[in-house]
């Protein structure tokens, strides 16, 4: 009844020409329209929805371009805010979503986002945009796959793509700065990388530390395959892509 009541609100205002056809925006506790601010607050489990997107928070706040007439060009959403598509959910304190540019910056603490392939988080964000299949997360970033394998970095750009029966699945990761990767026995550091959630291969470069139960390798650029738990330095052509080794010798019984 509720939110039966704050579409109707949307109705008597003549605000509901203004989300044909591209955002849906109810509440249960009510929808207000801030004439001087230009804008709209929804209160009480709202939820905001654009073509398979949708947005659930305990406030949504609606901005009008001031450009345009009825028309909405950001959405700030806050409290248990909660972002779901087709290809990924997410969870986080606070989220804004520039319309126009299709991007929603999500912050928490830390920020989350799920696919089928993966688990992402951040302590300083994660924007999330839609139509560029693209995800950007951003400070303290960890990304954990089905298996367990945690990749660690301060900045993650995750790509989608088609898998060719429709859906939308995870297809790459670039990860840059404090690079970490831990598997079952072995910890992988770098200074960058690109990480292939589909394969379980993530290709290492510059500075590249392998330390397999105490023995280290370094070079200046890995493959680690984290299904088969196999990770091998590669060496370059020059004496700066030289790989070193440091084994443990077994002690005897």
């Amino acid at each position: 009844m509720q939110r039966r009541l704050a579409t109707l609100i949307f109705v008597l205002f003549g605000i509901c020409p203004a989300f044909a056809g591209d955002i849906t925006l109810d509440a249960d506790g009510g929808v207000e329209y801030h004439q001087k601010e230009q804008k709209l607050v929804a209160v009480g489990n709202a939820r905001a929805a654009k073509d398979d997107m949708s947005i659930r928070a305990e406030t949504l706040v609606g901005f009008y371009d001031p450009q345009v007439k009825n028309k909405l060009h950001r959405l700030e959403a806050y409290e248990q805010v909660r972002l779901k598509t087709a290809r990924a959910e997410a969870d986080g304190n606070s989220l804004i979503y520039d319309i126009d540019d299709d991007a929603a910056v999500l912050k928490g603490a830390p920020a989350h986002i799920k696919t089928a392939d993966a688990d992402i988080t951040a302590k300083g964000s994660i924007t999330y945009y839609q139509s560029r299949r693209q995800a950007v997360a951003r400070d303290g970033v960890i990304a954990t796959d089905t298996k367990g394998n945690r990749v660690f970095a301060d900045l993650m750009t995750a790509y989608f793509t088609d898998d060719g029966t429709g859906k939308l699945v995870l297809d790459k990761i670039d990860i840059e700065q404090n690079v970490k990767i831990i598997s079952e026995d072995t910890t992988v550091t770098a200074l960058r990388g690109t990480y292939l959630p589909r394969s379980g291969v993530v290709n290492l470069f510059e500075d590249v530390v392998i330390n397999q139960n105490g023995n280290i390798l370094k070079g200046a650029r890995a493959e680690s395959n984290l299904n088969t738990g196999i990770s091998k330095m590669i060496s370059g052509g020059t004496s700066h892509g030289r790989v070193s080794g440091v084994f443990k010798e077994k002690k005897k019984e």
